[in-house]
């Protein structure tokens, strides 16, 4: 038996449910040479911003327990490049393009929602509210739900109502859920998480922070769980919001964890760095996984941990 892969986000069907994470593939140029990005269900651009960004000096990337410590800044050319040179690109791969987003504030967040709704082959857009808010004292946007919502609001304001948009949300803030709910009732189609989680390192041979700022983003398999329980406690808050899962996914194992924790999508980030091909190979085995439960759809297992315990086979699977 052929399990059916497809996948649906707010409307957006994908063929299947492994993406690959924002921040960890540009979009898609490093990771074509190694598979063919059509194959995955979708790619996230590295976030997008209205100017061009240096991000932040070196060092930028240190090595943490089971895991990556990174600092970059939000490099990147800015969405003149990214509409002529990068998006077009992509989807003359076949890939489909999710735009995420990146600002300094509402205003800006906005003009990056139309140009990109004005643009064709944009699937959706991600917001990225792990970015410093500059009237809210050097705090993230994730960190206070009002300011999320407003940012989420301009966006979807001023997005096509066939775009999708996602609100992509930190674990590492005051109340999860109510970031979750405000952004959702700022009419954010659904929603992506977990980002990277705050952490430091310190250079022993220095003495000096391991990477420029001192506080990075701590990605890889040491996040997977806080991944796994944000998923779980969103999607038992909101079930009817389609959530996209992320943080630490090494195998379909792991992929398989996220969907019956919730999620309908899985991102699949830092592994690429060490294994450039692990989208396909995670959703190889993801499929095989599946194929051995006896799923018809994959999603038959999303949010499979949430259903009574001791529930016969057909029942978790929404039989």
């Amino acid at each position: 038996m052929t399990t059916d892969m497809r996948t649906r986000l707010a409307g957006l069907e994908l063929p299947n449910p492994v993406m690959a994470a924002a921040g960890c593939a540009g979009t898609g140029r490093e990771l074509a040479q190694f598979f063919d990005i059509a194959r995955i269900g979708a790619v996230v651009t590295k976030s997008v911003m209205l100017e061009p960004r240096a991000g932040r000096p070196a060092p930028r990337v240190a090595e943490a327990p089971s895991g990556m410590l990174s600092a970059i800044g939000l490099q990147g050319p800015g969405i003149e490049v990214f509409l002529q040179r990068d998006l077009p690109w992509l989807l003359s791969r076949g890939g489909r393009a999710v735009a995420s987003v990146a600002g300094a504030g509402a205003g800006e967040y906005a003009e990056l929602a139309r140009r990109l709704s004005a643009a064709e082959g944009v699937e959706m857009i991600e917001v990225n509210l792990s970015c410093p808010n500059p009237a809210g004292g050097g705090l993230d946007f994730a960190d206070d739900p009002a300011e999320a919502a407003r940012v989420v609001h301009a966006v979807r304001s001023h997005t096509r109502s066939d775009i999708p948009v996602f609100a992509k949300l930190a674990a590492d803030v005051p109340d999860l859920v109510a970031l979750a709910r405000a952004c959702v009732d700022a009419r954010a189609d659904g929603l992506s998480l977990i980002n990277s989680v705050r952490a430091m390192a310190v250079d022993p041979r220095t003495l000096r922070p391991a990477v420029a700022g001192g506080v990075g983003g701590l990605s890889g398999p040491a996040i997977r769980p806080i991944a796994v329980a944000s998923v779980y406690r969103v999607h038992a808050a909101l079930p009817e919001v389609p959530l996209i899962g992320m943080g630490g996914v090494r195998t379909g194992v792991d992929a398989l964890e996220l969907l019956a924790a919730g999620a309908s999508a899985v991102g699949v980030g830092t592994v690429t760095f060490s294994d450039p091909s692990a989208c396909v190979r995670i959703l190889r085995e993801l499929e095989e996984l599946l194929e051995e439960r006896g799923a018809d759809r994959v999603a038959d297992v999303v949010g499979a941990a949430h259903r009574p315990v001791g529930a016969p086979i057909g029942a978790v699977l929404g039989r």
